[in-house]
């Protein structure tokens, strides 16, 4: 041994062989020298709302009963959760290409999802119904609110363009399709024909809303409107007698016929509307203002008020000797009353200001004597006026013994709204 061990060719044999045998025992992962395997971090992550994707005949069944997301778990290497959980490179997915028609289980699968994480799906399993598609044509009808049309106005019959729609879905869905309605909407009241495009619903005996496909999904329409008016003459109608002395020669209006509205039921009945003249307090020639009255059912009147030429003849009468014992009298202080005015409307009394009448009044003294402003009654009436100034006829009623005449013949008030 001492000789092989001073020949140098056996040392650098025995090197070799040495060195051979070191390299073999070391294994080769072909990594480079500086890199160190170190165990990665383990993290679990719940990915929500992850969507459904169902494969199946499109064209001819219909699916119910898949969700439209789930909620996922995922557990693995913290680098592989986060890189899923922000690309969100997968998918899940319910296969049924070759499912069925009636109810079944099926699970909810996961695919591209790295193999280094674990999945697990909430819920992983899902119970379906699988139904033949069919389609069918169904009349479109119209729907509106009646209270959306204005007073003195009247919808006539909808008109849907167009008029039929096919509907496809589901055979049980399809069997209990009760109602396909158009909903007519609209901002305000409407006083003249309208068109708008209105969305489909399709509805079972519930009320229920189908999960069915419409084509088309909406449609025109249109809702005719026409106003209820009707043009009536004005007739007057005269009440009380005139005083002794005095006959009406004529009495004329400056209208003679007025428009109407209302409901259609209503002006076929109504024939005229009128103004009533109260002959008992006409003493002279005169010309009224007054309203014109309509019956119950009409909402609206043109024009609101009219004058009225009242022509009177007084008989001569007899003078005698009495004459001289016919006085005249200033009766001062009359309040100035206000009549006819509606609950929700406040007058005021521009003129006269201090809102009382003065009269000149005549007739035998031994009456004119007792007479004062309790005696007389001033009043204007506003019945049927709307808001504004107006010009109102002053009326006096008093003694039937004696005449007077007022300081003013018409009163100037101002209506507003006390609402």
């Amino acid at each position: 041994m001492d000789k092989l061990f001073d020949n140098p060719w056996f040392i650098k044999i025995l090197a070799l062989l040495l060195a051979v045998l070191l390299y073999s025992s070391v294994p080769h992962t072909g990594n480079k020298l500086t890199d160190v395997n170190v165990p990665g971090e383990q993290t679990t992550a719940v990915l929500n709302d992850i969507p459904v994707k169902v494969y199946y005949d499109t064209e001819n069944l219909v699916v119910s009963g898949i969700p439209d997301t789930v909620d996922m778990t995922i557990k693995g290497p913290i680098t592989h959760v986060q890189s899923a959980k922000a690309l969100k490179n997968f998918e899940v997915y319910v296969d049924l290409t070759n499912a069925k028609i009636g109810k079944q289980k099926v699970k909810l699968k996961i695919r591209n999802l790295s193999d280094k994480l674990k999945a697990t799906l909430k819920p992983a399993s899902v119970n379906v119904t699988v139904q033949e598609k069919i389609s069918k044509e169904f009349r479109v009808e119209a729907e509106f609110n009646s209270g959306q049309i204005a007073d003195g106005y009247s919808a006539g019959q909808p008109v849907v363009e167009p008029n039929k729609v096919k509907i496809t879905g589901a055979k049980s869905d399809i069997d209990r399709i009760t109602y396909v309605k158009a909903t007519f909407e609209a901002n305000g009241k409407l006083k003249g024909t309208m068109t708008k495009e209105a969305q489909i619903q399709v509805l079972d005996k519930k009320l229920n809303k189908l999960n069915v496909m419409i084509q088309p999904e909406t449609v025109n329409v249109t809702i005719p409107i026409k106003t209820n008016s009707k043009t009536v003459p004005i007739n007057i109608v005269k009440k009380g007698t005139p005083p002794d002395g005095v006959t009406i020669e004529s009495i004329e209006l400056d209208e003679t016929e007025a428009k109407i509205t209302g409901s259609e039921d209503v002006l076929k009945s109504a024939e005229s509307v009128r103004v009533e003249v109260d002959l008992s307090k006409i003493t002279e020639n005169t010309t009224l203002t007054l309203p014109v009255i309509i019956s119950n059912g009409i909402t609206k009147v043109t024009p609101q008020l009219v004058k009225a030429t009242v022509v009177v003849k007084k008989e001569e009468q007899k003078t005698e000797q009495k004459t001289a014992s016919i006085e005249q009298k200033t009766i001062s202080g009359i309040p100035l009353q206000i009549q006819g005015l509606a609950d929700n409307y406040k007058a005021e009394i521009n003129d006269p200001t201090n809102q009382t009448v003065e009269l000149l009044v005549n007739g035998p003294s031994e009456v004119l004597t007792g007479l004062g402003p309790d005696d007389f009654k001033a009043f204007i009436d506003l019945s049927s006026l709307a808001e504004g100034d107006h010009d109102v006829k002053i009326q006096v009623t008093g003694p039937t013994d004696v005449q007077w005449t007022p300081d003013k013949s018409a009163a100037k008030i101002t209506i507003t709204n006390n609402a």
